[in-house]
């Protein structure tokens, strides 16, 4: 169905994998267009309780396909408008989408494909992996949303100098940087993001989106307003099934049979 991507559903939870092995899975315009589909069209017709994105062969993403970037000085592209259209439509899916967002950070990742991952919600990468910020070696600013992702995970000296520097970061140095939840051997990644995956698809996806919701919102958030945003969200989740069920469950001493709704 699509060129540049893959796109399935396995039992509660979706596998999105980018698929341009032979460019690094680096991100063309027709990646973007399909990328777009799959978030606005099968993510939420087929109600899925969880996304793991990860991507195929030795990269995660190498970012943009420079191929796209070929120019004479005279006729610069507008960089601007290509986030505006793409890349930050595409964070702020991720972002947004009312259910957790794994990502298996399989190899190299790179501008672009940094900021794509760091915007998941849970982030694990393979012990061979490296982030690389590549933006000043070809003289960028950075984008993505790593220019605020980063120094709220890392702190803002390691990110001044990852980002200026354009130096490989390894996964474990990543994990140690609280850049991402975890660093795993290179053959039990997939497993290990397909166990998180299933673990999130059975768990109150209401209540899962509510958190995503709130953590985030605490960055810009006063504590006058975190506590009324909580107090909402908590509102919202009382009346759900899924709250009734876990408080069933709980006097009924078994495991919660949670439907996400």
């Amino acid at each position: 169905m699509y060129e540049t991507i893959s796109y399935k559903e396995n039992h509660g939870y979706s596998i999105l994998t980018l698929n341009r092995p032979d460019q690094l899975n680096s991100f063309n315009q027709v990646m973007h267009d399909e990328l777009k589909d799959v978030f606005d069209k099968q993510i939420r017709e087929n109600e899925t309780r969880c996304l793991l994105l990860t991507g195929n062969g030795r990269a995660f993403s190498a970012g943009q396909d420079l191929n796209e970037r070929k120019f004479e000085p005279v006729n610069p592209p507008d960089l601007g408008s290509s986030l505006e259209d793409n890349y930050n439509p595409l964070v702020q899916r991720i972002t947004s989408l009312e259910c957790p967002v794994v990502c298996a950070v399989n190899g190299l990742a790179a501008g672009a494909g940094i900021g794509i991952a760091l915007a998941c919600d849970i982030v694990l990468a393979a012990r061979s992996a490296e982030f690389i910020f590549s933006f000043s070696n070809v003289g960028l600013g950075m984008d993505c949303g790593s220019s605020w992702s980063l120094p709220r995970l890392a702190g803002l000296p390691r990110a001044m100098a990852a980002a200026m520097l354009g130096e490989r970061v390894s996964a474990q140095k990543a994990e140690e940087w609280g850049m991402i939840w975890k660093c795993v051997d290179d053959d039990t990644l997939i497993e290990d993001a397909h166990e998180i995956a299933d673990k999130l698809s059975k768990k109150p996806t209401k209540a899962l989106a509510m958190i995503k919701k709130e953590l985030r919102s605490s960055f810009s958030n006063t504590l006058e307003q975190q506590l009324k945003l909580e107090a909402e969200c908590q509102h919202e989740a009382g009346l759900s099934n899924d709250y009734y069920e876990g408080i069933r469950a709980f006097f009924e001493k078994r495991d919660p049979d949670f439907k996400g709704k």
